[in-house]
């Protein structure tokens, strides 16, 4: 199957600037970028798409996904745990919902159920519910256990041995990336992401099991201490790092070529512009939101300056921060810690792509065919992406999730 998408400005995830041209895609694979239009007529495909001028450019990676924090754009949760079966329901539909909005490829940072991602990821690749390719993660791992969750059982615990055991149920389930609390967190317990909340044999000895599992981990880190503990774990993916010293900034820095930082604004920006209900205090929340931000707002900058690969993905499911309002993450990379347009572009395709360890998140010969076509251009407001009415298309490994008018193949 050859499919031809002309007539359309190609923004190629690198951050360069848009060329108008042409992409050939066969089967699931970008087989050819052609710089005009001139250059079509000689080419067969068995679909030709007429971009109309709009933009074509890598479908985007949200990089700290929770499928299972239910809330959507089309659903809203007020309640945070929810029954079994619905929670499998909202998940289902999240994945959808992020396709809907141009998210192509997805990284779990944890899930409120056991084994529902796994069966989503495997449900996703198999064709049987819609959704963006997907690293399935499992419930979040903290030593005392968290909501939800009964202290004893694989998900807490203390010692090396439970960590072991830990990691070794996650390969067995068909978890891909694992999720280690290291800090605490102080929108839930004010005063607690200081807390350091693993020892240094537990976090060794995860790190240890994980790789010689094959697995991925993750971690929620705030201090200096815990940011430490997570890279010297070997932890793919730092999450938050807002209280990050000019230390912990060095040694974030010295592994940039085998880390990503996700900071999450999302969820920052919308507990400052949630207007919750008289019963609903959200003080210790907002108060901590407000404090991540201007800190992050002079690390990010910093650890760019640095090298260090710097993902969008913010946190979202929660009611006042739905997921399918992912983009949003774009402007707030743009407003906040300075990046230009096609930059957080490129933070949103390119990196996400290498997160994720596929050829994708480029337009580049050989690539995943992962496409959006949106009307207007994103390099010059990432706003666009917000309403998922201007993505025209949605192509992900080469077949449409959303369909423009094809055009009748000439004889």
């Amino acid at each position: 199957m050859r499919q031809l998408i002309h007539n359309c400005m190609i923004f190629d995830g690198t951050g360069s600037a848009s060329v108008a041209g042409a992409v050939l895609i066969e089967d699931d694979r970008i087989a050819a970028i052609l710089p005009a239009d001139a250059a079509i007529t000689d080419v067969h495909a068995d679909s030709v798409i007429d971009g109309q001028g709009a933009t074509l450019m890598p479908g985007m990676v949200d990089a700290h996904t929770h499928l299972t924090w239910g809330s959507s754009v089309e659903k809203i949760y007020h309640q945070f745990i929810l029954p079994p079966e619905e929670l499998k329901v909202a998940a289902w539909r999240n994945a959808r919902v992020l396709l809907d909005h141009g998210f192509t490829s997805l990284y779990s940072a944890g899930a409120l159920c056991d084994r529902i991602e796994p069966e989503l990821a495997r449900a996703i690749e198999a064709g049987e519910t819609p959704g963006p390719r997907f690293i399935p993660s499992t419930i979040e791992r903290s030593p005392e256990g968290g909501e939800g969750v009964e202290t004893g059982d694989v998900f807490n615990g203390r010692g090396p041995d439970a960590m072991r055991a830990f990691v070794a149920y996650c390969a067995a389930e068909g978890v891909k990336s694992l999720k280690l609390v290291i800090s605490g967190e102080d929108a839930l317990k004010p005063g607690t992401s200081g807390d350091v909340l693993y020892t240094d044999e537990e976090m060794e000895a995860a790190g240890k099991a994980a790789r010689e599992a094959g697995l991925w981990i993750v971690t929620h880190a705030y201090s200096p201490r815990a940011i430490t503990l997570a890279l010297e774990a070997g932890a793919r993916v730092l999450y938050h790092c807002s209280y990050a010293d000019d230390a912990a900034i060095d040694a974030m820095a010295a592994k940039k070529d085998e880390i990503f930082y996700a900071p999450g604004p999302g969820v920052s920006v919308g507990a400052l512009e949630a207007n919750p209900p008289p019963h609903i205090d959200m003080s210790a929340m907002k108060a901590s939101a407000a404090e991540r931000i201007a800190l992050e707002k002079a690390l990010v900058p910093k650890l760019r300056a640095r090298g260090v690969r710097i993902l969008i993905g913010g946190d979202y499911g929660f009611p006042f921060n739905p997921n399918g309002r992912n983009a949003r993450d774009l402007e707030h990379f743009v407003t906040l810690y300075g990046y230009t347009p096609a930059e957080a572009l490129s933070a949103a395709t390119m990196l996400g792509g290498q997160l994720m360890g596929l050829e994708a998140g480029q337009v580049k010969p050989g690539y995943l065919a992962d496409l959006l076509l949106v009307a207007g251009d994103p390099t010059s407001d990432v706003r666009i992406l917000q309403d998922r009415d201007n993505i025209k298309m949605i192509m992900l490994g080469g077949r449409m999730h959303k369909s423009p008018a094809l055009q009748p193949v000439a004889a």
